[in-house]
């Protein structure tokens, strides 16, 4: 490999700079491509947006910190915007796909080449490093199937707000569902003891 692969490149974390690369390609990329055509679909009353996130807009992991806070605002974003539109006949659906045999491993380990050198994450980082390298090409979901059952989720009567697309995004969401409601559950009584006396 090239001295300049970033795969190589250990001990290191993300700047200010990657951080808003993220969120400008991730989020105000869809952002963006939505609002130009939202005039049209008010002015039809109807239309359909779906936009792709990622597990990791549920589920955040390490290493992932940059690209999954982009993906969460997209995310955040799109549930929102539904109750906007909606009056005017148009759906919003997320997608969430967990690991697709795509080079997004690959081209994502690069578009988050870490720039800070931080010798505390050194050991971490090159693991996770090596298990995405390990990992690429041998994603368990097929792109072609995505998009052909895209095709069919979009042409529902009433198409989802979110899917979750793939075996193991499936089991992600449902991991993360169980543990928000343990979660919620843990400190219920002190969590519901925070009103105004006088409420």
């Amino acid at each position: 490999m090239a001295a300049t692969d970033p795969l190589t490149t250990t001990r290191r974390r993300s700047t200010d700079t990657q951080f808003r690369a993220h969120m400008e390609t991730n989020f105000f990329g869809p952002l963006n491509v939505t609002r130009a055509v939202l005039p049209v679909m008010r002015a039809q009353r109807s239309g359909q947006v779906a936009t792709i996130t990622s597990t990791a807009a549920i589920v955040g992991q390490e290493f992932c910190a940059a690209y999954a806070a982009s993906k969460f605002a997209l995310e955040g974003w799109m549930e929102s915007l539904r109750f906007d539109v909606a009056p005017f006949g148009i759906s919003t659906t997320v997608v969430d796909p967990g690991f697709f045999r795509t080079e997004l491993l690959v081209e994502g380990a690069s578009s988050i080449r870490p720039e800070l050198s931080i010798d505390d994450y050194a050991e971490r980082t090159e693991k996770t490093i090596a298990a995405w390298k390990g990992m690429n090409g041998k994603q368990g979901g097929d792109p072609a199937k995505l998009g052909r059952a895209l095709v069919q989720v979009m042409a529902l009567p009433e198409p989802p707000q979110r899917w979750i697309a793939g075996a193991d995004a499936v089991t992600a969401v449902e991991q993360k569902a169980h543990e928000l409601l343990a979660q919620a559950d843990a400190h219920r009584e002190l969590s519901s003891a925070l009103d105004h006396d006088d409420a």
